[in-house]
């Protein structure tokens, strides 16, 4: 009985329209004249129903949305009319029945998303107590769960950061951490897509969302849940799953002419027979549900196909942009490259060391965001070179950061010494840095290498140049992306045109736009023609020109949080071939989803003209429409597997 009542309580349309047809078929059963008010009964029934179909329909018109509805209208008021209400109860089955057939397509569709969100953390075990060599909370590192450990159970929105949680064998990570355990096994797959596990140790980050491996461990947590990488994600899944796009109502633009034809072929039956039936026959299987079911379901199985493959979709209509993309245009740094910059060598400028460029260039880029900045800092912490006391510091977007130092000369013996702190320091680009210090000398470097200036107090200090390698599948996503029709390429860079040129000609790119700030990459992008345009980036100063591009596509594994939230797609994976993967989704889902329109049209024409020769009376025709539902759909699904990709050029 629980399956019937949930059946009931969910589409209660379609139970009661099952309920009138039993209830007409008993009455067919008895004696006269009940088998005659079967008719008034089932008819009565479907009027009542076209009326509401009417209501609705005449609001969409009102509120600029033409659509399909009237066709079933026409038709089950024509059948009624013309004296076969049952054919009217079978149409009238078929709009309250599509809406329950539509559910089950696009829970099929979605269904790659539903996993994504039933794999976030909801609870956590917080251990209880502090910290000491011996343990945390008197629990022993290795052997993080006797008996007389003091824990608690917790909702993941009230972890803090600091907190020591107990993560089990085979729980997730329930929040952004570091490990306490001296060494741990992980799946990452999740946030990454590799599918081995992967080893880390102690004091390693560990992103929330990944599944622990064969051993208890400890953790201590970096993050509160609303700010962790996991959370993050499921949060631009329920965007893209509650996004209403018009593209999902595809079939709409064919709705006039299709409504206009179908029409059209009845009054000439009718005309030419001089039989009202035929025009009943024959809107009978002109009713839309193809048209209306199949296009949605498709879009849901194209992003359900995108989140298989790591990429979060937000919307139909971004889909089929994906699918009429025409331009692209890339970052540089943690885009076409791998994000991981590293230090080549140190330039001084005379009277300074390397230490002192170093040490200083370090200190300031702790207040930065950038890629960059991480690469400085590890360097100096590789040469055991420590931070110096800084009073404030600004960060400017794609220049740099400046840092004012407190008048304080470090002295510990623990840290390379320097005598005399600076008062100001600016690193950041050449353009930026020599606004400050005019006898800034541009470092010489080779294709590939890029530098990074650093001032003390209006005086060029030195260069920091640094090598950030190209990721190893871009110059095959490049040609992929060339392939699947892209007409244009550029390079849209805060980096300087030395670093940016040598990357893109490597890739066969000509078009080269550096040394960009936030403002100038949105005025070249909307500038860009052929659209529409699709934008790839990364950091927090990309994010104005991902939500300014026609389709914005965010490389979300290492990338800011602003620019996921700006982008219309977010790679999940540390993959720059998902751009590519993302274009041919677009392109197969709404081929997919034409196809499944202009089959159901092409099958109710031809049924249309059968019935015009009176060939295919009304109750058949209309049991015969829903097989053609059931077809449509069925093609709509092929949107989920990869397998309906176009060949290769």
């Amino acid at each position: 009985m629980a399956p019937i009542q949930k059946m009931i309580r969910s589409y209660p349309a379609v139970a009661v329209t099952l309920v009138i047809a039993a209830t007409g078929l008993l009455l067919l059963a008895l004696p006269d004249p009940l088998p005659a008010a079967a008719r008034f009964f089932i008819g009565g029934y479907a009027l009542l129903i076209a009326a509401w179909q009417a209501i609705g329909m005449i609001r969409e018109l009102l509120a600029g949305n033409p659509g399909l509805d009237i066709l079933a209208v026409v038709a089950i008021t024509a059948a009624v009319l013309v004296g076969e209400p049952w054919a009217a109860l079978v149409v009238v089955l078929m709009l309250t029945g599509g809406e329950a057939l539509e559910d089950y397509a696009q829970n099929r569709s979605r269904r790659a998303l539903d996993e994504l969100l039933s794999r976030a953390p909801r609870q956590a075990t917080r251990i209880l107590g502090g910290t000491s060599d011996a343990g945390v909370g008197g629990v022993n590192w290795e052997d993080p769960e006797p008996e007389n450990t003091a824990m608690e159970t917790v909702d993941v929105d009230e972890i803090r950061v600091g907190d020591t949680l107990l993560v089990r064998p085979g729980e997730v990570v329930p929040v952004d951490a570091e490990l306490i355990t001296t060494r741990a096994e992980f799946d990452e797959s999740s946030l990454t897509g590799e599918s081995l596990p992967v080893t880390r140790s102690a004091g390693d980050a560990l992103a929330s969302g990944i599944v622990n491996g064969t051993a208890a461990i400890l953790v201590r947590t970096t993050a509160i849940a609303a700010e962790s990488q996991y959370q993050q994600i499921v949060a631009l899944v329920e965007v893209a799953q509650q996004s209403k796009s018009k593209t999902v109502r595809l079939a709409d633009r064919y709705a006039v002419p299709f409504t206009a034809i179908a029409i059209a072929i009845g009054a000439i039956a009718w005309a030419v027979s001089g039989d009202p039936v035929r025009f009943a026959e024959v809107l009978v299987v002109a009713t839309p549900c193809p048209l209306l079911i199949a296009a949605p379901v498709a879009f849901l199985g194209g992003m359900s196909r995108a989140a298989k493959s790591g990429l979060i979709v937000k919307g139909g209509g971004t889909l089929e942009q994906l699918a009429k993309v025409r331009s692209v245009a890339f970052d540089k740094t943690g885009t076409l490259t791998t994000g991981h910059p590293e230090l080549e060598y140190v330039i001084p400028a005379p009277g300074f060391t390397e230490e002192q460029v170093l040490q200083w260039a370090a200190t300031a880029e702790v207040y930065s965001s950038h890629v960059l900045a991480e690469a400085v800092i590890q360097a100096a912490d590789e040469r055991g070179l420590g931070r110096l006391p800084v009073h404030s510091a600004t960060e400017s977007a794609t220049n740099g950061v400046e840092a004012v130092f407190s008048p304080v000369p470090v002295t510990s013996a623990a840290t390379t010494l320097v005598v005399n702190a600076p008062g100001t320091i600016r690193v950041g680009k050449p353009s930026w840095v020599s606004e400050v210090a005019a006898d800034l000398q541009r470092a010489e470097v080779r294709p590939g290498e890029l530098a990074i200036y650093v001032a003390s107090d209006e005086r060029y200090v030195g260069a920091l140049v640094m090598r950030d390698r190209l990721r190893d599948d871009t110059a095959a996503t490049i040609a992929e992306l060339r392939s699947l029709g892209l007409e244009r390429m550029l390079v849209v860079t805060g980096d300087v045109a030395a670093t940016a040129e040598p990357i893109a000609a490597s890739l066969d790119i000509s078009e080269v736009h550096a040394e960009c700030r936030p403002q100038d990459k949105v005025q070249i992008v909307s500038e860009v023609q052929p659209r529409p345009l699709l934008m790839a980036g990364d950091g927090l100063n990309d994010a104005p020109v991902l939500a300014a591009a026609d389709v914005g596509f965010a490389m979300g594994a290492r990338g800011a949080t602003a620019a996921s939230e700006s982008a219309d797609v977010v790679n999940r994976f540390d993959s720059f071939s998902g751009l590519a993967t993302a274009v041919r989704i677009g392109k197969d889902t709404v081929r997919i989803a034409l196809q499944s329109i202009w089959l159901g049209i092409a099958i109710s024409l031809g049924l249309m003209i059968v019935a015009a020769f009176g060939f295919l009376p009304a109750l058949l025709g209309a049991w015969t429409q829903e097989i053609v539902d059931l077809v449509a759909i069925l093609w709509a699904l092929r949107a989920i597997s990869p397998d309906t990709s176009a060949p290769r050029a």
